[in-house]
């Protein structure tokens, strides 16, 4: 077994804590060093770490991403700060020599995105992005159906996210109606990855959207019936057309009180394939041929996957050479979909996308430890 790839912590929010039980059970990984603005939350999930993992002992708290970003003991930066710094910290970590894998979204503009992939390759570093859900064997399994031609030629695909909003749960949820928030930006880059995994990259777009409120009412927590505005549309409508030539209907919505929609279906020449909620990493996936819609047994994706394989599978992709499935490229792609969208519902007109990416390698059935074996540090990736 080499060594583990020793990873820096940036941002100990509530995220954090999916990543750190992930971290514990891969003996590929190792958390070297935490930091967050808030010092006594970075210290507890120190604590956390060191608790949980026999490798994680003695993880250090830096006072600042800069001071764990210099650490001899970080080759890579897991990036979980709020949306808006996730640029910063990116570009902070490559300048600093480090890898660099972060939560969604890549970045929260195009220029952003592209400086960030600009300076991953002048350094020789690889940027990974979330979310990572794609790996397990829901979206995996239901990928393996298509390429194995179980339905035949894809032709169309159907993507809904329908809830009444997250004012619901979240005690302070104004951050998803200002600009950067909303339906599509929250959670299409779950459902526009699976999507590329399943069909390949978008080549054009046109939508709709609207906002049918222009106040919402916190629903819990201790400001509850507190109003705010809203100052994004909360429910977009999309048809892509797929560089194959499948045409996916997306609805993203903030404004369905119930539904009985199905997250994600695929249908082809020759048949249907219902596939899980893309925000998990497992769920039934169900084919349709013949008259009836049948179980497909798991047959693809890591096993026992969740918060950070994406991470993981950087780290083995680094020593065996080879393109990570959650690559910067792919992240790009999708925040540049959700964006071109945005702008043809705004221009009411059909938009091409200017950038596009490689389908990222299927996952194969793979036990849920899989980096066992064979990796090691590999902090420059020149070749």
């Amino acid at each position: 077994m080499g060594e583990p790839l020793r990873i820096g912590l940036v941002g100990a929010g509530k995220i954090s804590g999916a990543y750190l039980d992930t971290l514990a059970r891969l003996p590929g990984l190792r958390l070297t060093a935490v930091t967050d603005l808030n010092r006594a939350r970075a210290e507890a999930a120190a604590k956390t770490a060191e608790a949980s993992s026999e490798t994680a002992k003695g993880v250090a708290v830096a006072a600042s991403a800069g001071e764990l970003m210099a650490r001899e003991d970080v080759d890579a930066v897991l990036n979980l700060t709020i949306p808006a710094a996730h640029a910063e910290v990116a570009l902070a970590a490559l300048a600093a020599g480090r890898h660099v894998y972060g939560e969604k979204p890549l970045a929260g503009t195009r220029e952003e995105a592209d400086a960030i992939l600009a300076a991953a390759g002048r350094a020789g570093l690889r940027v990974g992005c979330a979310p990572d859900t794609v790996l397990g064997p829901g979206t995996q399994t239901a990928r393996r159906a298509v390429d194995d031609g179980l339905i035949g030629t894809p032709v169309a695909a159907t993507a809904f996210m329908a809830t009444a909003g997250p004012e619901v749960w979240h005690p302070d949820p104004e951050f998803y109606y200002r600009p950067g928030g909303g339906p599509l930006l929250d959670m299409g880059p779950y459902y526009l990855s699976a999507l590329v995994h399943l069909l390949g990259p978008v080549v054009r777009v046109t939508g709709a959207a609207s906002r049918p409120r222009a106040q919402r009412s916190i629903g819990s927590g201790p400001r509850a019936g507190g109003r705010f505005a809203v100052e994004v549309d909360t429910h977009v409508t999309g048809v892509l057309e797929h560089r194959g030539g499948a045409l996916t209907t997306l609805l993203m919505s903030f404004d369905v009180h119930a539904a009985r929609l199905p997250r994600i279906e695929v249908h082809g020449s020759e048949g249907s394939l219902s596939v899980p909620d893309p925000n998990t990493f497992d769920g039934p996936v169900e084919l349709w041929r013949g008259g009836t819609w049948e179980p497909l047994a798991p047959s693809a994706g890591y096993l026992g996957s969740a918060r950070g394989y994406g991470l993981a599978d950087m780290a083995r992709a680094l020593v065996e050479g080879r393109p990570h499935r959650t690559s910067a490229e792919l992240a790009r792609h999708v925040l540049d979909v959700m964006l071109t969208l945005l702008d043809a519902v705004r221009e009411r007109i059909s938009l091409p996308v200017g950038t596009t990416c490689s389908r990222p390698e299927p996952v194969p059935f793979a036990d849920e430890l899989f980096l066992s074996a064979g990796h090691g540090r590999g902090v420059s990736d020149r070749s």
